[in-house]
């Protein structure tokens, strides 16, 4: 039981990081890089593509629009 109330402790210290937040910090971080990476792809995939048809181009550039709103969001 000590140790449980000394891991709340340590927790409450300032500038204190336990190994569990470390961990969580990283998922995130990871998971934030894999979005990243994925929008990249999507933008290069629409940016790549070719059309006349004007549907198709509003399609593409609404879509556009979209990914690079999102990648501004995640900085």
């Amino acid at each position: 039981m000590a140790i449980a109330s000394e891991q709340r402790t340590a927790q409450a210290e300032p500038g204190f990081v336990t190994e569990d937040q470390r961990r969580l910090a990283e998922q995130v971080r990871a998971q934030r890089e894999r979005r990243k990476q994925s929008l990249d792809l999507q933008r290069e995939s629409i940016l790549s593509q070719r059309t006349s048809n004007p549907g198709r181009r509003s399609a593409l550039e609404a879509a556009l629009k979209q990914i690079e709103s999102q990648l501004a969001t995640l900085g």
